[in-house]
């Protein structure tokens, strides 16, 4: 079922969507394979301390403007990734 996580773990599968969730997931992971503190020291020595310069990360954070402009400007390649999407499930059977 899916899930608005940055960072999704079930089971042993930890996944994540975009560059700083990736991270983010990796110091999950350290932490299930090495402990809490040696996640802690890995980010330390990383330096990573992320300080979005703004609020636009989710559409539902993100200005109305910016998330349509966004939207519109994805259209045709969401459109093409739904076709190849379809094109594979009927190859598929699904």
């Amino acid at each position: 079922m899916p899930v608005d996580a940055r960072v999704v773990e079930d089971g042993s599968l930890v996944t994540a969507a975009g560059v700083t969730s990736g991270i983010d997931a990796a110091l999950r992971v350290a932490a299930m394979l090495r402990g809490d503190e040696v996640a802690q020291r890995i980010q330390l020595y990383m330096q990573y301390a992320p300080e979005p310069p703004f609020d636009s990360g989710s559409p539902e954070s993100a200005p109305a403007s910016i998330v349509e402009a966004t939207r519109a400007s994805m259209r045709d390649v969401l459109e093409a990734r739904a076709g190849i999407a379809k094109r594979a499930a009927a190859k598929l059977g699904l």
